[in-house]
Parts: C-alpha cells; sequence; structure tokens
C-alpha cells in the first residue's frame, strides 16, 4: 500500500513539473522580437527610401547609356 501511495505522489509530482514548463513562452518571446526587427528594418528603408532612390539615380546618370 506504501508503494501505491508513494507512486501516486511521484506522478503527481511529475505532472506538476509538466505544467511549470515555460517552453510555449519562449516560442512567443522569439516571436516578439522577430517583430520588433521587423519593423526596424521597414522603419528604416521608409525613412532612407529617398536617399537610397538619389544615390541609385546618379550612379545611374554616370553610366553609360544612363
Amino acid at each position: 500500500m506504501l508503494r501505491l501511495v508513494t507512486a501516486w505522489q511521484v506522478s503527481a509530482s511529475e505532472a506538476l513539473i509538466g505544467l511549470r514548463r515555460e517552453e510555449g513562452q519562449t516560442m512567443a518571446e522569439y516571436g516578439v522580437v522577430l517583430a520588433v526587427i521587423v519593423l526596424t528594418v521597414v522603419v528604416a528603408i521608409t525613412a532612407l527610401s529617398t536617399s537610397i532612390r538619389g544615390a541609385i539615380s546618379g550612379i545611374a546618370n554616370i553610366l553609360p547609356g544612363g
């Protein structure tokens, strides 16, 4: 009988440990970091688009046939 109670306690503690895992939160954190990086890149490209367009136009005018 004591072995049965001990086995039940062990399985109950393993179940509680399984509930405390935070693996799902890690994926959510990766998603947030990825969203911040993408937003930063989009803002940087938008802010620099006029400068980049002018630089490409200047290079195109220097090249023959431009």
